[in-house]
């Protein structure tokens, strides 16, 4: 049984042979617009973290080669110890070097080490001016002892110098990429840009634009877009700026890879972390009470899942946590899938809500209206019962946890008039719901010890608290 969700195998013939998602086609599209425009370009991939772009870009990645397309992949977070992107992109550009290309490359690197000198005092002085606020000091550090005349004749002659060596660094790499790909542009995928330093992810972006903006090579920016918004607006200092229109200058084409189909992801992490092993057990389909386990779980998978656009990354964590949490139940105790997969959603997504649940300092009301603002799933006619049936298990978990046993406020109380059960409570989701609320507490409450089930049931094993059975 695997305890994490490990990266999917990409097989080099068929690298989608393992994609789960139904993805291949979006791969197809994409390669399309590249052969249509083939002169260069910069193509973001923009989708929230955790949707499985790094998985797509590696898979499309080995697509492209499969179709004779010459790639780089760099991961700009891996690399962001390194100060001048502008170096980390050159390494990467050197492993396409041939015996018959090193020449090439050799002059390539040349013009670039000119180009980094002559830029270094311009970075130098922007960063002083930024920064340090004593005139004195600034002289220091950029070196500036001349008068100001031959200070700003000296600065004019670097502007010429480094105008220069970005043209001749530009025709140099350019005649490089067109002496390795063989008619067809280079693909350099950067990945994970929205996760560096945002100083760094800047600089890269704009070396990007300024020095490698020639023939015959298309970025492939894998992106969050907002996050690197925020990136850019940390590096500039200021929350007005239009990053959205900043990034804009960098991209030509956005493109968003569509949300998988409804139940697909979550119904294959059911079986990759093997959970029929434990729900559908010999000995747990002994008890009859425990055979619906399985088919709980999977709806209420849905319900958190599909409705409330839960990310994939944070899809596995549930899961692979869920398994481990359930080798601490006995073959013949109640799971409670719906309740057990609630706490756990809320441990993973919303944890200052299940500690509050843990420590007992929420009233009813409170915990109901703190489940409907952390549940953020549309409220329908196929939602609703499941919504309140997860509402009143909890709130049951809950208030049988609060309080001592024998001094535990009923839920509900017998109408003296009518003989009927009666429900002191009223859900969140619809209104004027006592008669439902009391429905559902009559259907925990018939089973065998279900209705008495408290909220440490759940969480000590959550919490990993309790032994894990082999």
């Amino acid at each position: 049984m695997n305890i994490k969700h490990y990266e999917i195998e990409i097989e080099p013939e068929n690298p989608f042979a393992n994609c789960k998602l139904d993805r291949q086609k979006y791969s197809g599209v994409l390669t399309n617009i590249i052969n249509s425009y083939t002169y260069g370009f910069v193509l973001a991939l923009n989708n929230k973290w955790g949707t499985g772009k790094t998985t797509f870009v590696k898979m499309w990645e080995q697509d492209l080669k499969n179709n004779g397309f010459q790639t780089l992949y760099f991961n700009a977070w891996e690399n962001d110890f390194e100060n001048n992107p502008l170096t980390a992109l050159m390494g990467e550009l050197k492993t396409l070097t041939t015996k018959e290309t090193e020449p090439a490359f050799k002059k390539t690197l040349k013009k670039a080490s000119t180009l980094t000198k002559h830029i270094a005092p311009i970075i130098a002085k922007a960063i002083a001016d930024r920064y340090i606020d004593t005139e004195g000091v600034k002289e220091a550090i950029i070196g500036v002892t001349k008068g100001l005349s031959d200070v700003f004749e000296n600065e004019v002659n670097e502007y010429q110098k480094k105008k220069k060596s970005i043209s001749d660094f530009r025709q140099s790499l350019s005649e490089f990429i067109a002496s390795t790909n063989e008619g067809k542009p280079l693909i350099f995928i950067v990945d994970e840009l929205d996760r560096c330093r945002p100083n760094y992810a800047v600089s890269i972006l704009e070396q990007i634009k300024h020095f490698f903006s020639i023939p015959n090579i298309v970025f492939i920016l894998s992106i969050d877009k907002e996050q690197l918004g925020n990136a850019v607006k940390g590096v500039y200092g200021s929350d007005d700026i239009d990053a959205d229109e900043y990034l804009r200058r960098f991209i030509d084409l956005e493109y968003s890879i569509p949300e998988p189909e409804v139940d697909v992801f979550y119904k294959y992490l059911y079986d990759y972390f093997q959970f029929d092993q434990f729900f559908r057990s010999a000995e747990r389909s002994k008890y009859h009470e425990l055979k619906s386990d399985k088919s709980n779980f999977l709806e209420t998978c849905k319900l958190l899942f599909t409705n409330a656009n839960i990310p994939l990354r944070q899809q596995e964590k549930i899961f692979a946590h869920s398994r481990l949490a359930l080798r601490s139940f006995g073959v013949n105790m109640y799971v409670v899938p719906h309740t057990f997969l609630l706490l756990i959603f809320l441990k993973i997504k919303h944890n200052e809500f299940y500690e509050e649940l843990k420590s007992r300092s929420l009233s009813i009301k409170e915990v109901q209206d703190k489940f409907i603002s952390v549940i953020k799933v549309k409220v329908n006619e196929e939602t609703e019962r499941q919504l309140m049936w997860l509402e009143i298990s909890l709130v049951n978990a809950y208030n049988n946890y609060s309080q001592e046993r024998y001094h535990r406020k009923s839920l509900y109380e017998r109408d003296k008039e009518t003989g009927q059960n009666k429900a002191l409570i009223s859900s969140i989701i619809k209104e004027n719901s006592e008669n439902d609320v009391m429905h559902i507490l009559e259907s925990i409450n018939r089973g065998r010890g279900i209705g008495d089930l408290d909220l440490s049931h759940f969480v000590k094993r959550i919490d990993l608290l309790e032994d894990l059975k082999t």
